[in-house]
């Protein structure tokens, strides 16, 4: 037999059971508190106010501009003070101009659209820059004439350029763009 629902047909005549008390305190928490660990608990240290996203970069175009304008001078006057013996292997070099130029144009300039370009054309001076340079000290060492005139180092120049000196400019323009470029998306 059992004892009927309290409330159906009146008090329940089942004697009343002893009621259990805790022993820890109960804690002033406030309304919706979650306890830690518990599903629902934010983690410690978050407001969803704040975003989350990495804070980008600073660039610093000009700074990066007169560095890679640095670069292309020195490479250049390197190129061209190089020994004169070792003038037909010297254009390969062109690559580790075109690098040195670069590398301050992507890292510190960043993702700008006009980088890659003005790396190609510094990459591509600072080989012109070598050049003249070097047919400059070679009319020295020939020629007994104290200063040789800026047209005859340019006419000698120009009358000394090969097809694989073309080569060597191509090369400069695309990997000064290309080194340029690569090096802006590393950072």
């Amino acid at each position: 037999m059992t004892a009927p629902a309290p409330g159906a047909d009146g008090p329940s005549p089942r004697p009343h059971t002893a009621q259990h008390f805790s022993v820890a305190p109960v804690l002033d928490t406030p309304e919706g508190y979650v306890a830690p660990g518990m599903p629902g608990v934010p983690v410690t240290g978050y407001t969803p106010d704040t975003p989350t996203r990495r804070r980008a970069p600073r660039r610093r175009t000009a700074l990066a501009l007169a560095l890679a304008l640095l670069a292309a001078l020195l490479g250049g006057l390197a190129y061209g003070c190089a020994p004169l013996r070792a003038a037909d292997s010297l254009g390969w070099l062109t690559i580790a101009q075109a690098g040195l130029v670069a590398l301050p144009l992507g890292r510190l300039g960043g993702r700008n659209p006009l980088l890659p370009p003005l790396g190609a054309l510094l990459a591509a001076g600072a080989l012109l820059l070598g050049q003249l340079t070097q047919h400059l000290r070679l009319l020295l060492a020939t020629t007994p004439a104290p200063r040789p005139p800026l047209p005859q180092v340019l006419t000698g120049w120009r009358g000394d350029l090969r097809p694989l000196d073309l080569a060597f400019y191509a090369i400069a323009l695309i990997g000064g763009f290309l080194l340029t470029r690569r090096s802006a998306n590393r950072t």
